[in-house]
């Protein structure tokens, strides 16, 4: 057990037998959400670490956790799936990890315990649930042992993580979207948005960009790209292959290194951040080629739903035609209409989704 207070910056390490100490962050990685912390003490009781890449899909695994406040709870499931793309950054960043997916009940509180396999080893990290009720729905992801040791070592070394970084926002594409861009699938990774002064826009990447090969690595989801850019030496120069408007262009883009916490922090200023609007949706406008998919129309791409949108069921890759029987004509018009609307009424939005079109009522949230 873990207890920080985050105005004196002191660590307090619990033992299951009650006994404390006094504890010293060694180096931390926000991305992953890991921290490797020191403390003064001998012969204390280990625990094996197991190899994550040796796990397979239906192997029994225990997680052990604090879940709501209820120390040393041991669960029981399945490894359900792996390789399960989860982001662990803001929407759509580059903080990626490839997680174990698992059905043992994990809920508020097991973040940072350990996932065992049946020979007493950790195979991971318990690190998030997906929950529409905020408890176990029985998808949970923990990240993979492996990666938590690569992190460590660093950590351990030289206090930091270093990581190759590009300063782009991606996401998923979707069969819709792959229509849309007059694509013959769904590989690669859609660039949302591109830093100012960040390496992809001094390398000429732009957004709506699909980045098909990295370094000579195909890039077949979304997901294949921060591991492959993370794991390019800063400094690199590396071959990008983008699929740019219906036209093949290869690009050169020296690979930066991921800027620290407090860096990010400074730099927040520079980043053009997707605006997330009163629902939960951050809108795109489309590009021609979509309106020519749409006969014309006029609408907002979903580039994320969170929130109240989500709750709804919108999501990535739908189209906003409609609100309240208006038709779409710009984000700033969709914007205006949409903040003009009283606290707890609801509104429907005219969604798009492949070729067919639904209205989806939302309640908007009491005003604060």
């Amino acid at each position: 057990m873990v207890e920080s207070a985050a105005s004196s910056g002191s660590i307090t390490i619990e033992l299951v037998d009650g006994t404390q100490y006094k504890g010293t962050i060694v180096g931390r990685d926000a991305n992953y959400d890991l921290a490797v912390v020191k403390i003064s003490a001998g012969n204390l009781p280990t625990i094996g670490l197991g190899d994550s890449t040796k796990v397979s899909v239906g192997d029994a695994v225990l997680a052990i956790g604090s879940p709501l406040g209820l120390a040393n709870t041991v669960t029981s499931g399945i490894i359900s799936s792996l390789n399960r793309p989860v982001t662990t950054g803001s929407a759509g960043s580059e903080s990626y990890v490839n997680a174990i997916q698992t059905d043992a009940a994990i809920n508020p509180g097991n973040s940072g315990g350990p996932l065992f396999n049946l020979k007493g080893e950790v195979v991971g990290i318990n690190s998030q649930i997906y929950s529409r009720s905020g408890g176990s729905m029985g998808l949970s992801f923990a990240i993979p042992i492996d990666v938590a040791i690569e992190v460590s070592t660093q950590l351990k070394s030289s206090g930091k993580i270093t990581r190759g970084w590009l300063g782009i926002a991606i996401q998923e594409i979707t069969k819709d979207l792959a229509e849309s861009f007059g694509m013959k699938n769904t590989n690669g990774a859609l660039i949302a948005g591109v830093e100012k002064s960040s390496p992809a826009e001094k390398g000429g990447l732009e957004p709506g960009d699909v980045i098909t090969k990295f370094d000579g690595k195909p890039i077949i989801t979304s997901s294949d790209l921060p591991r492959a850019v993370g794991a390019a030496k800063p400094g690199k120069k590396a071959a990008v292959e983008v699929l740019r408007k219906g036209t093949i262009k290869g690009l050169n883009v020296t690979v930066g290194e991921s800027p620290s916490e407090k860096e990010e922090v400074a730099s927040n200023k520079n980043v053009v951040k997707p605006e997330i609007n009163r629902i939960g949706l951050v809108l795109r406008e489309l590009t021609a080629q979509q309106k020519k998919a749409l006969n014309g129309k006029n609408g907002l791409l979903v580039a994320d739903a969170q929130g109240l949108a989500a709750q709804a069921g919108i999501r990535r890759g739908d189209v906003v035609l409609g609100l309240n029987n208006a038709e779409v004509q710009s984000l700033e018009q969709f914007n205006k209409q949409l903040a003009a609307v009283a606290a707890e009424k609801t509104i429907a939005l005219l969604i798009q989704r492949g070729e067919n079109t639904l209205y989806v009522p939302i309640k908007l949230a009491a005003a604060k």
